[in-house]
């Protein structure tokens, strides 16, 4: 009988990121399997029920079967079955009890593994309790309510502690479990089938609490969509923590692509942080439109070198290549795309041996004349990708597969069930079903929801756009191996505010995304479950103190020691933290008390992530925490909510000063203060000195708990210069400096634009990488006009075009109005435009501002950002 075992999560990419096969990476998931194989960390069989012979045939078929059965010495190996049930089925037999006896407990605790052989498609959950504690939920993935011809089968397990066991009776309790917004309408959908069930004792410590299947999660973290800024990579570290995705070996997707100007600018930063917080990252760079082949079908001189002069500067950095995004509903090439992957087949080798190739991000997009995509060319040929529809067709599709390591699909709301296009039913097809998950390891950079996107009426949900975000990453759960939400900052898709440029945004401050209608939301959703199934190392032992008030309760502990995991392929990343996460995935608020076997008697300190809507609501630093090992926690949860610690032992704590001091001028001349979170901060002093001269620093505040400072205490006109540290540091920040002033710059939110062509509100959208211009040549009387909505005192506009450094206006004249009619006799001020262009004037009272070009010149006139200094008139 194949014996398997559970590895952590850079073990398991070691052991993934095998020689390319040209059998669509069959040999990377041969090789991973022999590995687990001959590991043989699972033991003695306690008990199995069923034949391992793809039937359920052999259990209970008249009826639903009995709800419990009592395992006897004399019956472990026999083959009658018929009073066991077929499956669960929540709206017939939701639940089945399996009782059994121990002589004495596995030292090393057990793995409880079924077979499943078929299930509905709307990703039923088997909720398995031990001795009444939750031991986990497994999260089914299958084919049921589809047309599908091809079966999903799978082998799922879940290590269960040793503490979850006891001497003598032993019961073992599988539930079906409904999604936690949906009422009884969803039961007769929550069945599944299977081939046999089995408990194993472990022969050796687990090295991973597996919870049905081992996955690694992430999202995408850009500026303004696109953009790997310092904005981005400032944010980076924020997002991680908060999602429960750092430390843990996880993946995120990085596509900073070659035709997106400025798009990678900071792209080596960005990778250096994934690293610090011992994440990976899939890859996309060379853009594949407008790539013409050489003859013989390889790549042309500038695009090879585009791919050389990036892997050879960021392969280290990165575990995964990603060959193209959506190639058929952008209407990209397939010959491009194999050129590239025998390219990368041909190279990496030599230049990043660790690195493995993904296949392009599926989105099977069909003919033109079925359904049109993107980027149609002039000439009135249209088409899906060249050739026309490719990517809908699964033999063309799997020209790719044979040349890469690992299968792609994106998929939104619940196109991956759907009978047509959807990435889960569709690789099926491509690999001819699936004896025990997908045939190939499943990579997806692509899924979510948009705030359009709602739950099928038929499950009954109470907050439709909370439940479809969670099946489709439930889902992934069940039958992807890696999976990336997109995206964290993409408008309509976000898990957090966006459209701000991210490079003037406190990082602390950024605010979770809601849907109006739910309670609920994607951050709050993907930390749930990021928290139950994406967070990896060595599980820690720990034991529940209070087990009567969680009998039979849908509370999860996962505590997990993150330095056992292997370093991370190519950059060597580890990590130190231990992680405790508690998550309710019930519907009635509950408190657990859990105490936990620390690594070593130390004392600890580390964050806290609850809820709340902003970065520093759900965080607390704690300090102080002495284990004896043990620590004790207590935690009440309310419906759906996750809790994680990130732990350190205080003497490898080593403060830093905070980086990214910013300092600007706000109303009534105070100063408000920004700076990026130290890595072990608890507090923070703020140091200032007046002028900028040579002179001591004063504390004007101590231990203050967030990442800003609004200083009042100033006198207008006076520069004061700022230093921050960690409270009980003596290292400082670089200093930052800013003048108290009466005119700051005024908020733009709600600015009324307009121009004499183009689309004016590119100038003030917060974005540096937007612009309005005027689409033809600077000519006499082309003006950009502001509404103010209120009237203010200005005296200074600053306009921006350094993206476009020759898009400056030739010359220019400023007009002022109170109505928006008459504008005077004369201009405010006039001169001659530079790429930087500060127009300071005389105070005036204005609510319409018009700025109006003069003279001819042969380039557009650009403004990539305009503001305007004052205060509002009294």
């Amino acid at each position: 009988m194949m014996r398997y075992v559970i590895v952590p999560t850079a073990l398991l990419i070691l052991l993934i990121l095998t020689s390319a096969s040209n059998d669509y990476g069959a040999s990377a998931k041969t090789d991973f399997v022999k590995v687990m194989t001959a590991s043989n960390q699972i033991g003695n069989q306690i008990w199995m029920l069923g034949n391992q012979n793809d039937s359920y045939l052999e259990f209970e078929s008249g009826s639903a079967g009995q709800s419990s059965y009592t395992v006897t010495p004399d019956l472990k190996q026999t083959d009658a079955w018929d009073t066991v049930p077929q499956g669960l089925n929540k709206s017939m037999n939701p639940n089945f009890t399996i009782n059994f006896s121990l002589a004495e407990i596995p030292e090393y605790g057990v793995h409880f593994r079924v077979r499943i052989l078929d299930a509905h498609k709307a990703i039923p959950q088997m909720a398995v309790f031990s001795n009444k504690l939750l031991s986990g939920i497994i999260q089914i993935a299958g084919v049921g309510g589809t047309t599908s011809t091809y079966p999903y089968k799978k082998l799922y397990e879940l290590y269960i502690p040793k503490e979850q066991l006891q001497l003598g009776n032993n019961e073992l309790k599988l539930s079906a479990v409904g999604c936690l917004y949906c009422t009884e309408d969803e039961n007769k959908f929550l069945w599944w089938k299977w081939d046999y069930l089995a408990l194993n004792a472990l022969s050796s410590p687990a090295e991973e609490p597996i919870h049905g299947r081992y996955v690694e999660s992430g999202t995408k973290v850009s500026n303004l969509s696109f953009y790997y800024d310092q904005g981005a990579v400032r944010h980076l570290p924020y997002v991680l923590k908060w999602l429960g995705i750092a430390y843990s070996g996880n993946v995120m997707r990085v596509d900073c692509a070659t035709d997106v100007k400025q798009g990678c600018s900071s792209i080596k930063s960005y990778y250096e942080t994934l690293r610090d917080y011992n994440t990976q990252a899939v890859a996309l760079h060379l853009h594949t439109g407008n790539i013409k082949l050489k003859e013989d079908g390889t790549l042309p001189a500038d695009a090879e070198n585009k791919l050389l002069d990036y892997v050879k500067q960021n392969g280290s950095m990165f575990q995964y290549y990603e060959i193209d995004n959506e190639p058929g509903l952008f209407n990209r090439s397939k010959g491009v795309n194999l050129a590239i992957a025998k390219w990368l087949n041909t190279h990496l080798p030599e230049l990043a041996p660790h690195v493995k190739t993904v296949a392009p991000g599926w989105a099977y997009a069909p003919k033109y004349n079925i359904r049109s995509c993107r980027n149609q060319s002039t000439s009135g040929m249209f088409k899906c990708g060249d050739p026309d529809g490719w990517e809908d067709d699964a033999e063309q599709r799997m020209e790719l597969e044979e040349l890469t390591d690992l299968t792609n699909g994106h998929a939104y709301g619940t196109s991956y069930s759907d009978n047509k296009d959807g990435s889960f039913l569709e690789n099926l097809q491509t690999f001819g079903g699936a004896e025990d998950g997908l045939k190939k390891l499943m990579l997806n950079t692509e899924y979510g929801t948009s705030d359009s996107h709602k739950d099928p009426k038929e499950f009954g949900a109470t907050q439709p756009q909370s439940a479809v975000f969670d099946r489709i990453m439930r889902a992934h759960i069940g039958y992807a191996d890696m999976f990336m939400q997109h995206a964290a900052f993409y408008p309509q898709y976000a898990l957090f505010e966006s459209g701000i440029d991210l490079n003037t945004q406190n990082p602390a401050q950024m605010k979770i995304h809601k849907n109006l209608t739910d309670k609920d939301t994607r951050v709050g959703i993907m930390r749930r479950l990021n928290l139950a199934y994406a967070t990896h190392g060595k599980p820690l032992v720990y034991e529940i103190t209070n087990k009567l008030e969680l009998a039979d309760k849908l509370v999860y502990f996962r505590g997990v020691d993150t330095s056992t995991l292997p370093a991370l392929p190519g950059s060597e990343a580890k990590s130190d933290k231990i992680l405790l996460n508690f998550v309710n995935f019930g519907t009635s608020t509950q408190t657990i008390h859990a105490k936990v076997t620390m690594p070593e008697a130390a004392l600890y300190e580390g964050e806290r992530f609850g809820a709340g809507d902003t970065y520093d609501s759900a965080r607390t630093y704690l300090t102080g925490l002495q284990a004896a090992p043990e620590l004790e926690f207590k935690e009440t949860l309310l419906p759906g909510e996750a809790v994680q610690y990130i732990l350190t032992q205080t003497d490898g704590v080593n403060s830093i000063a905070p980086t990214w001091i910013q300092a600007k001028p706000i109303e009534n001349h105070a100063i408000e203060l920004s700076w990026k979170e130290a890595e072990g901060a608890h507090s923070y002093d703020v140091l200032r000195k007046t002028g900028t001269a040579e002179g001591s620093y004063e504390v004007i505040a101590e231990q203050v708990p967030e990442t800003s400072f609004v200083d009042t205490d100033t006198l207008l006109g006076n520069t004061y210069m700022y230093q921050i540290r960690v409270s009980g540091s003596k290292e400082v920040s670089q200093a930052a400096a800013a003048t108290a002033i009466e005119e700051v710059a005024l908020n733009r939110a709600e600015w009324g634009v307009t121009s004499n062509s183009g689309k004016p509100q590119g100038a003030i959208d917060g974005s540096p990488y937007t612009r309005w211009d005027t689409g033809i040549a600077q000519a006499p009387g082309q003006f950009y006009q502001i509404d103010l909505k209120n009237s203010f005192t200005i005296n200074k506009i600053v306009l921006r075009s350094e993206n476009s450094p020759n898009d400056y206006p030739r010359k220019y004249e400023v007009y002022v109005s109170m109505d928006g009619f008459n504008w005077g006799y004369s201009s405010i001020a006039s001169g001659v435009g530079t790429s930087v262009l500060e127009i300071n004037f005389k105070p005036q009272n204005a609510r319409y501002v018009k700025i109006v070009q003069t003279v001819k010149a042969g380039n557009y006139w650009s403004i990539h950002d305009l503001q305007i200094y004052g205060h509002k008139t009294d």
